[in-house]
């Protein structure tokens, strides 16, 4: 016979009994505070009222309203070929924004933007179109597009100037970023006469500095004045992530209202140049030797506009001791020291216009006007 080792006691049954009725007491109070509450009449929150829109609002609002039916989202396209059929295809290869430029389907965009692509698609409110690319300056960072369009689709974004734009100022970019289409970012602009790298490594100079937020897919897009007019193309950020970081570039407008005719009558750039041949190394030797600086003027060429100024070049006496001839330090008061910073300047101007150079010529300062011609 087994006994239990736990000793019993008269007292043991009103204990537990007190237990047990604690432990419903407790338990039917844990009901009652989990039980859900019924429901009771549920009603909306009153909204509260607002005055109009202030003035700055509805002006953001109307500019947007206007200019964005002119933004294109751009789309650029590889071919493949599949291994095992041969057949070609096309994949997405990239994306950009640009803007309309006139009624024959003119779209202006970055050159990066459709650099390698094999074809393109320019989007437009709600219809995509097949493209072609017209004309590129890599130099410039600059590309046309053209698509065929009906009239009413075609709508040409009002043209700015960039040489009285103003630090302080305000700005507002439309585009693509990360494929989010007709996307508006505010800002100011906060530096002018930027120098940028295009993909050429050749100098962008005159660029405007803006904290509107420039992110990848904005590039081609259009940074506008609070009249809406265009007064600069978005091209480049400056971000260690890869987003934006409040550091965006434009090209200034000025200079694209120079580059895209020709880029539709020519299909390229009419460079200007002044007639001239540079050596880098041969100039920094002779500058650096001097303690000047400017770019040393190596030969001109007969017939140009340098040779017509009267421009002088390098020459070697008798004895092989170099003779320097003029150094360009100056156009148009903008210094300069080596070639790429040259062409640089040059970029902002065409052919036909006449600059005024400031050289050193046998340590005097002397400035000579030059009828800059195209490039063959």
């Amino acid at each position: 016979m087994l006994r239990s080792s736990f000793p019993w006691r008269p007292w043991f049954l009103p204990g537990l009994l007190l237990g047990v009725l604690a432990g419903v007491l407790v338990s039917v109070g844990l009901q009652r505070a989990i039980s859900p509450v019924a429901p009771g009449p549920a009603e909306e929150r009153p909204v509260a009222t607002r005055g109009p829109l202030d003035e700055e609002e509805r002006a953001t609002i109307a500019l947007f309203r206007t200019a964005s039916a002119s933004v294109a989202f751009i789309t650029t396209l590889a071919q493949r070929i599949d291994f095992w059929t041969r057949n070609v295809f096309e994949v997405p290869q990239g994306t950009g924004s640009g803007f309309v430029w006139d009624e024959d389907g003119h779209v202006v965009t970055n050159f990066h933007v459709v650099q390698a692509a094999d074809s393109a698609r320019v989007t437009l409110g709600e219809t995509t179109y097949d493209a072609t690319v017209v004309g590129e300056a890599p130099d410039h960072d600059l590309a046309v597009l053209q698509v065929r369009a009906p009239r009413e689709k075609l709508v040409p974004l009002r043209i700015g100037t960039s040489k009285d734009v103003q630090v302080g100022q305000k700005v507002y970019a439309i585009g693509n970023p990360f494929g989010l289409d007709h996307t508006l970012t505010t800002g100011i602009v906060s530096a002018l006469g930027r120098t940028i790298t295009s993909v050429t490594n050749r100098p962008i100079d005159g660029a405007i500095q803006t904290d509107a937020a420039i992110n990848p897919g904005n590039s081609g897009g259009p940074l506008l004045d609070s009249a809406g007019r265009l007064i600069g193309v978005n091209t480049a950020i400056y971000s260690p992530s890869g987003a934006s970081a409040g550091i965006g570039f434009a090209v200034p407008v000025d200079r694209v209202n120079r580059i895209v005719p020709q880029l539709i009558a020519y299909g390229r750039v009419r460079r200007p140049v002044l007639g001239v041949g540079i050596h880098d190394r041969l100039s920094a030797l002779v500058t650096r030797r001097l303690g000047v600086e400017g770019v040393l003027i190596r030969e001109v060429f007969d017939g140009s506009g340098a040779a017509a100024a009267g421009l002088r070049g390098t020459r070697l006496d008798r004895e092989g001791t170099i003779d320097p001839g003029d150094i360009i330090q100056e156009i148009d008061g903008k210094k300069v020291r080596t070639e790429d910073e040259l062409i640089g300047r040059l970029g902002s101007y065409k052919p036909e216009e006449t600059v005024t150079l400031t050289i050193l010529r046998e340590g005097r300062t002397v400035k000579v006007p030059v009828k800059l011609q195209a490039a063959e």
